[in-house]
């Protein structure tokens, strides 16, 4: 099984917390979406597997048209083994879901919106330059579910003076909504952003780790008792709405990038586009592919393993990194295991070990610990 990633280089205006490759100049986008279609072309070699996730990433890809986006899944239809139930997704903000805009979207393979709401408090969408704004959220969320089943949304906490109240009613508005799932991520600080240099100026508080450590505890509390799974770190699902295109990350599948900046991997190759547009178009033009490839090596590919898996519901087998990987790397894992046993931080389920909840928030950490450094 496989998936293909495509990176929409194109936003509105920009995040104040995003570093993702992007540009806020629309006037190139028919010229990438020629070069992405071309590039889908000039690749389809390299993937032979059953194509079982497609998903638009950003960037916004909800800026497309319907066109456009029928082009780009016309060409991997016929070029790439499609699977007949393929999760198809596309990112989304809320200012593009107009009901016609949703309308074009149903009428296209699409199956699954993934729709950046980030919060439902207009203070919050201020300070993060988000262009929507909390009635566009809730209206593009209601005209969505008329249209399609499988939607998530995604949310961020600790953003500086967010109360543990406000945290509280973002989640409660979001389940209100009656969405299959939610993907929730902590405020990250970013070098070269515009939230940064605000937070170095003095004219936003510093992000508080011990406030986002509080917000996640009432995420996982409010989120199971919801019915929802936390099946990764931050991703949440009802039953039967996992996200298939992100599982397949965390669980080693391969997957083809395509567009400027878009990351892909296929057999212990890791692999990248050049982010940067003109580049990009130029080199596809001249049918050149402007990649860059590195092969891991066994040390990598193992604290890869883990640093994903432990991050999941299905956690760390040693049965599978014995046939992965080697004994090696599981006479490793035996003796580092037993200290966070012991600290109630993992914890076995048969065959497998798994991370706590008491240690979820800490998953990064514990995995970076378990990593085998030569």
């Amino acid at each position: 099984m496989a998936g293909i990633y495509i990176h929409i280089p194109f936003c509105k205006q920009a995040c104040h917390y995003c570093d993702f490759h992007f540009s806020t100049g629309l006037n190139k986008q028919p010229q990438m979406v020629a070069a992405i279609h071309k590039e889908i072309l000039l690749r389809k070699e390299e993937i032979k597997e059953e194509v079982k996730t497609i998903y638009f990433g950003g960037g916004t890809p909800s800026l497309l048209t319907k066109d456009q986006i029928k082009v780009l899944l016309d060409t991997i239809y016929k070029n790439y083994d499609v699977s007949l139930n393929a999760e198809i997704t596309l990112e989304a903000n809320p200012d593009d879901l107009s009901l016609e805009k949703i309308q074009e979207l149903s009428q296209t393979p699409i199956n699954r919106l993934s729709i950046g709401v980030q919060s439902f408090f207009e203070e919050d969408l201020q300070l993060m330059n988000r262009a929507h704004n909390h009635e566009e959220a809730l209206t593009s969320i209601r005209e969505a579910k008329k249209f399609f089943d499988n939607i998530s949304i995604d949310l961020i906490y600790g953003i500086p003076d967010m109360s543990n109240e406000r945290w509280q009613q973002n989640l409660d508005i979001a389940l209100s909504l009656e969405v299959p799932h939610i993907s929730s991520y902590a405020l990250t600080v970013e070098p070269k952003t515009a939230l940064k240099k605000m937070i170095e100026k003095g004219k936003v508080a510093p992000v508080d780790d011990a406030l986002a450590a509080a917000h996640f505890k009432i995420l996982q509390e409010v989120m199971s008792s919801a019915g929802f799974i936390n099946y990764e770190f931050s991703n949440f699902g009802k039953p039967d709405y996992f996200s298939k295109n992100n599982t397949a990350y965390w669980m080693g599948e391969s997957y083809l990038g395509i567009g400027p900046s878009a990351h892909g991997y296929h057999q212990g190759v890791r692999s990248w586009n050049v982010s940067n547009n003109p580049k990009y178009i130029q080199a596809i033009e001249e049918n050149q592919l402007p990649i860059e490839k590195e092969t891991l090596s066994s040390n990598d590919a193992y604290n890869e393993y883990v640093m994903t898996r432990l991050r999941t519901m299905w956690g760390i087998s040693l049965l599978e990194i014995e046939e992965l990987f080697g004994n090696k790397y599981v006479n490793y894992l035996q003796k580092e295991l037993p200290v966070f046993i012991e600290k109630g931080l993992i914890k076995k389920n048969e065959n497998n070990y798994t991370i706590t909840q008491n240690g979820k928030f800490l998953s990064d950490g514990i995995a970076s610990d378990l990593f085998y450094i030569a």
